[in-house]
């Protein structure tokens, strides 16, 4: 990790919009904040619209995995893990698992991964009524979740 601790370049959103929701996954999340290049543009355009009129949110099992990643190593940010994890919660609205949320999880097909996080990712968006989005392949070909890429 790098010892200087600077501010990721998250973007600065309204945690109230109109109502539209867009809820990314943790790799976006994480693209997002430090290599926005990976992005497609489909993804940016998405996002970029979000930002103006409606809400950017994650899953709070985001929250979790993303500190997993960074305290395992596994990825780097430019700054230490509470600060990366407080920049989310200002930035992004944290949706929670709920109970309709966690029933969802159970009525998969086979063919959706069986990630715990990648369910709850899918089940959250269903649940909102929203768009997800991701590059994770296994979850866009079930066609099971409205996704972005």
């Amino acid at each position: 990790m790098r010892s200087k601790e600077t501010s990721c370049r998250l973007p600065s959103i309204p945690r109230i919009g109109t109502g539209k929701l867009l809820l990314l996954d943790t790799h976006i999340v994480i693209w997002l904040a430090e290599t926005p290049e990976l992005l497609s543009a489909s993804a940016s355009a998405a996002i970029d619209q979000e930002q103006v009129s409606g809400v950017l949110a994650i899953s709070d099992m985001t929250l979790l995995e993303v500190a997993r990643l960074i305290a395992r190593g596994r990825i780097e940010v430019r700054t230490s893990l509470a600060n990366f994890l407080q920049q989310l919660e200002r930035n992004f609205r944290i949706l929670p698992v709920t109970s309709a949320i966690a029933e969802r999880t159970m009525s998969f097909s086979s063919q959706y991964p069986r990630d715990p996080v990648d369910r709850v990712v899918g089940a959250t968006t269903l649940v909102h009524g929203c768009r997800l989005v991701t590059k994770d392949e296994a979850i866009r070909a079930t066609g099971e979740v409205n996704c972005v890429w």
